[in-house]
């Protein structure tokens, strides 16, 4: 079984908010970019709107969506990541659930330690290959 998984790039100029998750959590202290599980009945970005509410307390407006991967772990869980493009949100942005959260200039992305499944499209993002500057 696959765990679908629905992710922001939440987008200010050059920059992108990346969280790192807290040392409770699973891949304790890795880097991520906000969303989660997309649950039953909902879409990808009816799951991204809610989980960015849930997690960072803004009511986002969900754009393109730029990349669709799947990534298999070592232990054996599978996810398939869906990632949107947020250029707009209303609301004062809050950490809700993250050990921090950090604005990120899009070349210097790769300096943090992201999860497994994020690193290609990291890449991608940093050589300028996806995201119009």
């Amino acid at each position: 079984m696959i765990k679908q998984v629905a992710a922001g790039l939440i987008v200010r100029g050059q920059e992108i908010l990346c969280c790192q998750r807290t040392e409770y959590q699973a891949l304790p202290l890795k880097w991520e970019f906000p969303g989660g599980k997309i649950e039953a009945g909902e879409d990808a970005p009816q799951a991204l709107r809610r989980e960015l509410e849930e997690e960072l307390g803004v009511q986002a407006e969900i754009g393109i969506k730029i990349a669709q991967l799947q990534h298999h772990y070592q232990n054996g869980n599978a996810v398939e990541l869906h990632f949107f493009v947020v250029e707009h949100y209303q609301g004062e942005m809050q950490n809700r659930i993250f050990r921090d959260i950090r604005w990120v200039n899009r070349r210097e992305l790769a300096t943090l330690d992201f999860l497994d499944a994020d690193r290609e499209l990291v890449r991608q993002i940093a050589a300028g290959e996806l995201l119009p500057l």
